[in-house]
C-alpha cells in the first residue's frame, strides 16, 4: 500500500511540474517570450559593417589619398595603396639659380697688371757664364780670352759665347743695347762707368750677376787691380762712377 501511495505522488508531482515549466522549443517562441535577445536589427546592422582588410591592420607604409601614411588602424582597400618599397623622402626642390659670374674689371686692359720681375733667359745664360768661366782671370789690357782680359774684353768674350758679336769697346756697346734704369735691371743688362778723371767718355762696362731682395746690384767686370770679381753698386766708388744701365737688343 505504501507503495502505491508513493508512486501515486511522484507522478502527481511530475504533473504538477510539467505543467508549470516554460518549456521553448523555437526561436520565434523565445522571441514571443523575450528570452532571445538578438534581434534582427542588430543582426543588419552587423551586416551592414564594411569588411575588414586584416592584411591592412598591420604597420606598413601606405599612401591613403594622395598622403604618407603608416596603416596601424584598418583602412579600406579602395583608399589603399600599398608601397613596395620604405617611405621615400619628400622630393628635395634643388635650387634652380644659376651662379652669377661676377665681372671685375670688363675692360680690354688691366690698369693694375704689373709685368712680373723676371729675368730673360738669355740674361740669365750670360751672367752665369760670365761667372763659370771667367770669375778670377788676371786683368791684361786688349785682351780677351782666359789668358788675361780687360772690362770690355770679358763681356765681349761673354756674349761670343752665344754667338752675340758685340763692339769691342765699352764706348760702342752702349750703342747696342737699350738703357734701363739701375732700379729695374735684371741678369745679363750692362753697366757702363766713366772712372777716368782725364777722360770724358764711357771707359768701363760690367754685367749684372744678381739683384737682390733689398735691390742690391751685382755685376761681374774686370779690374786692373784685382782682375775678373764680383762688385757692388752699393760700393761709393762704382755709385760714383756709374753713367747708365744697358739691355741687349736681342734681334
Amino acid at each position: 500500500m505504501k507503495n502505491i501511495l508513493s508512486i501515486s505522488l511522484f507522478l502527481f508531482l511530475l504533473i504538477t511540474t510539467t505543467s508549470t515549466a516554460q518549456i521553448i522549443t523555437t526561436k520565434k517562441e523565445a522571441q514571443k517570450k523575450g528570452v532571445y535577445s538578438y534581434t534582427e536589427k542588430q543582426k543588419t546592422a552587423e551586416a551592414s559593417k564594411p569588411a575588414i582588410d586584416k592584411q591592412a591592420v598591420v604597420k606598413e607604409v601606405a599612401t591613403l589619398k594622395n598622403s604618407d601614411v603608416i596603416a596601424y588602424e584598418p583602412v579600406a582597400k579602395k583608399d589603399m595603396a600599398m608601397n613596395p618599397g620604405k617611405m621615400e623622402a619628400p622630393a628635395i626642390k634643388k635650387n634652380t639659380t644659376s651662379k652669377k659670374t661676377i665681372v671685375i674689371n670688363d675692360t680690354d686692359e688691366d690698369t693694375d697688371y704689373i709685368e712680373p720681375d723676371v729675368d730673360s733667359y738669355l740674361g740669365q745664360q750670360i751672367a752665369t757664364n760670365a761667372i763659370a768661366e771667367f770669375k778670377g782671370v788676371r786683368y791684361r789690357g786688349g785682351g780677351t780670352t782666359k789668358a788675361g782680359m780687360d772690362c770690355s774684353g770679358m763681356v765681349y768674350a761673354t756674349f761670343k759665347i752665344f754667338d752675340i758679336t758685340l763692339p769691342r769697346s765699352s764706348n760702342e756697346m752702349v750703342k747696342a743695347t737699350n738703357e734701363v734704369k739701375l732700379s729695374e735691371v735684371k741678369k745679363g743688362d750692362l753697366l757702363f762707368f766713366r772712372n777716368s778723371h782725364n777722360r770724358k767718355t764711357i771707359n768701363h762696362v760690367g754685367i749684372v750677376t744678381e739683384v737682390t731682395p733689398e735691390g742690391e746690384v751685382l755685376f761681374i767686370h774686370s779690374s786692373t787691380s784685382s782682375g775678373v770679381i764680383i762688385s757692388s753698386m752699393n760700393e761709393n766708388y762704382h755709385s760714383r762712377t756709374f753713367v747708365k744701365a744697358g739691355r741687349y737688343i736681342e734681334e
